[in-house]
């Protein structure tokens, strides 16, 4: 019975994270290359490698709860809580 709850609760887990780092990769192909130098952070491509590598880690989902899955969804939330909202305040919505 435990067995089958956790394996429910890591593949919703799963789903989430792959739908959090793909939202990430995806904002990042979208936005404008010459932003990312003007609000002080890395450039486009740096960030296009780093979502992306997080997005394949989340490929995988006997990934999800190892190291490189909770490093891919900490490059995630770091891109979608910083470096987006600051391209968003220079691009517009």
């Amino acid at each position: 019975m435990f067995g089958a709850v956790q394996n429910v609760v890591v593949l919703a887990l799963w789903v989430v994270l792959l739908a959090l780092k793909g939202f990430a990769f995806v904002d990042c192909l979208r936005a404008p290359g010459a932003v990312f130098p003007s609000i002080g952070r890395q450039t486009k491509i740096l960030w296009l490698v780093l979502t992306g590598l997080a997005l394949l880690t989340g490929l995988v989902p006997n990934l999800t709860l190892s190291l490189f899955g909770i490093a891919g969804a900490v490059i995630a939330l770091i891109y979608l809580f910083d470096i987006r909202p600051r391209i968003k305040s220079i691009t517009g919505p």
